[in-house]
């Protein structure tokens, strides 16, 4: 049997592809949307791709199953369970087979054994590997976003990504009793998750590649908790702030995603000018928070082009005004195909960084970001201003400055508007990645009496300085499911 891991860092998410070396078959299972390094692979190894499935409709990338399958020729196998609401819109098309639990996928000796493992979704499955070749009993299992190393799929995304109520508890119960319904499987079953650390699909993933079914049950939190109810409330409490994108991915992926728009025009300054008089598109600057921080084109948003730019991209970002890139070529190609990963593929325009400089000594119209250390946070928070922290809910609750408001960065464009205009902001985050992209959203919105404190809050603490815990508060008082 050929089994090769395909990792995409940019979204912490494992693909894979399964073949039989005597039939020269191959199964991919969850492709992203860039195909070719499957097709690649399976070229290499001599194979053909016959089978092209999915665990289940993703919320977190767009989906590549269906367009290589299209290429490939291959049999577009796709979840039938989960009820009608759950089904994709294109299943009753030619090529494409429901799956059900039970059923089995082959290529050549190397066999899946579909199992149905609700929760994370209500249709999500999870495959049985067995290599009829060598043995005939399973060697492992594809979990997808059911089971992960130190986690368990997220059950709230329906309703805290995608707005359909209802579905948060349900989930969870149902993903309770999936967990449930693996016991009998044995100790020894290896298990390749279909996330990493750094996936917003669950709150504790670790970072390992493949672990066991049987290190998971002494190991992962799921497994110790024998009461539904209680599991309900654990598996639900302190969730990451899902990014803005997931609530259109479940509906692209379940639709079948289009094909990504051209290579984006290199511009002028001038259409640059007249884009930000009109509010008409985003501009999006890749260059590292210190070179932002020196001087910036107002109205731009930082997102460093780094590992986290998907991660920030796909919080921040709207689906519908252009976008324009700026930063060298080669940095904007790698974020123009990163972002197409993630369904934003309406970047139609980049600019070189030399636009700073021209506009720094043609115009003078730059901003810059103002840098504060901790003592000076203090003095302005004394003076009325607002600090405000925008690291994650588990975070703020450990620990914040005394009186600090709290608005989690993927939250800030809607929130922000609760903000006081009248008195200056501190913006901090954790160690200070975070909160230039702030500062930049914030000075987009409008506000411009904003510092940042790029030392964060781990500067804070080193320096001793008195530290609350407990709930977030705003200028409105207690704020609760953050």
């Amino acid at each position: 049997m050929i089994l090769k891991r395909f990792y995409e860092d940019r979204l912490a998410q494992a693909s894979f592809l399964l073949g039989c070396p005597t039939s020269g078959e191959a199964i991919v299972i969850d492709s992203n949307r860039d195909i070719e390094p499957y097709i690649s692979a399976a070229r290499s190894e001599g194979l053909r791709i016959t089978t092209v499935t999915e665990t289940h409709i993703h919320a977190d990338f767009v989906s590549g199953s269906r367009e290589l399958a299209s290429r490939t020729g291959a049999v577009l196998a796709v979840s039938g369970e989960g009820g009608p609401d759950w089904q994709y819109s294109f299943a009753g098309q030619p090529g494409v087979k429901l799956l059900r639990d039970g059923d089995m996928i082959r290529a050549g000796s190397v066999c899946l054994t579909v199992k149905h493992t609700p929760g994370h979704t209500p249709e999500h499955l999870a495959f049985l590997l067995t290599d009829q070749a060598t043995a005939p009993e399973p060697v492992g299992a594809f979990s997808g976003d059911f089971i992960f190393a130190g986690d368990v799929g997220r059950p709230d995304l329906l309703e805290r990504a995608a707005g359909i109520s209802g579905t948060m508890e349900a989930g969870a119960r149902q993903l309770f009793r999936s967990l449930n319904s693996v016991r009998e499987l044995p100790d020894r079953l290896l298990l390749w998750p279909g996330h990493g650390a750094g996936s917003a699909c669950g709150k504790k993933l670790g970072g390992m590649p493949v672990t066991t079914l049987g290190y998971e049950r002494i190991a992962n939190w799921a497994f110790q908790v024998e009461d539904e109810s209680q599991f309900v409330r654990q598996i639900l409490e302190d969730q990451p702030e899902p990014p803005r994108y997931f609530a259109a991915m479940k509906r692209i992926n379940k639709i079948g995603a289009g094909t990504p728009a051209s290579a984006p025009a290199r511009l002028s300054t001038e259409a640059l000018a007249a884009a930000l008089r009109d509010h008409a598109v985003q501009v999006v600057d890749l260059r590292p928070a210190a070179n932002f921080a020196e001087g910036f084109i107002p109205g731009s948003i930082s997102i460093p082009l780094n590992k986290s730019f998907l991660n920030w991209a796909g919080a921040l970002l709207l689906p519908e005004p252009e976008i324009y890139l700026l930063g060298e070529e080669r940095q904007v190609r790698e974020a123009t195909a990163a972002l197409t990963l993630i369904g934003l593929d309406h970047v139609s325009g980049w600019l070189e960084p030399e636009v700073i400089e021209f506009r720094r000594n043609r115009r003078g119209d730059l901003a810059r970001m103002e840098q504060i250390d901790a003592a000076r946070v203090l003095e302005r928070q004394k003076k009325g201003q607002l600090v405000l922290d925008v690291r994650a809910a588990t975070e703020f609750r450990e620990g914040h400055i005394p009186g600090a408001v709290h608005i989690p960065l993927g939250c800030l464009p809607e929130e922000a508007a609760a903000l006081s205009r009248d008195s200056g902001i501190v913006v901090h985050c954790q160690g200070g990645a975070r909160s230039p992209i702030a500062l930049s959203i914030l000075r987009r919105l409008g506000f411009h009496n904003v510092a940042n404190f790029p030392g964060g809050f781990a500067d804070y603490q080193r320096q001793g300085l008195p530290v609350e815990t407990g709930a977030a508060t705003d200028l409105a008082g207690p704020v609760s499911g953050r």
